[in-house]
């Protein structure tokens, strides 16, 4: 299976980086791990509606162009479906069981994602009804894929 990890905006601190390269590593073993950053958009202090959604059409409009026919997208948004850590391994392991060969999971900027983007998701996932940086989100999704392929393999987890 191939899981891209489409997220907007670059990791800048070290030791995020640090963690992204070892769950890398980790998932290395279980499936073929893409990750492609697009650019983020600045947001003007005090920016309106109509420019923070021009933003966020901006970002989608560079996401949109990783996105291919066929694969499964899965949005990251604040209003998704919450799942706990076995369920997202369910959710993981009957998607590859259906024949899903690509999942997409796709992070969003300080403004979140387009209306286009959220549209044309699969599933939308929510880690929380707070509000994560995209960096220290990219770390928690690839822990929780890694977590969901352990549990796959009946391999022991921290519950």
């Amino acid at each position: 299976m191939k899981i891209t990890i489409l997220a907007v905006g670059k990791i800048k601190e070290k030791f995020y980086r640090q963690a992204v390269e070892e769950f890398e590593k980790r998932l290395s073993r279980y499936c073929k791990l893409e990750i492609i950053e697009v650019a983020d958009e600045k947001t003007p202090d005090c920016a309106s509606q109509i420019e923070m959604d021009k933003i966020k059409e901006r970002e989608g409009g560079r996401l949109r162009k990783y996105i291919p026919e066929g694969a499964w997208l899965c949005a990251l948004a604040i209003d998704g479906v919450m799942l706990d850590s076995v369920e997202l391994s369910q959710k993981l392991e009957h998607l590859g069981i259906t024949g899903k060969s690509h999942l997409i999971f796709v992070i969003g900027g300080s403004l979140g994602l387009s209306d286009a983007i959220l549209n044309l998701a699969d599933f939308k996932l929510s880690f929380s009804k707070m509000t994560f940086p995209h960096q220290l989100m990219r770390v928690i999704l690839l822990e929780q894929i890694y977590r969901s392929y352990r549990i796959m393999a009946g391999a022991p987890y921290h519950k």
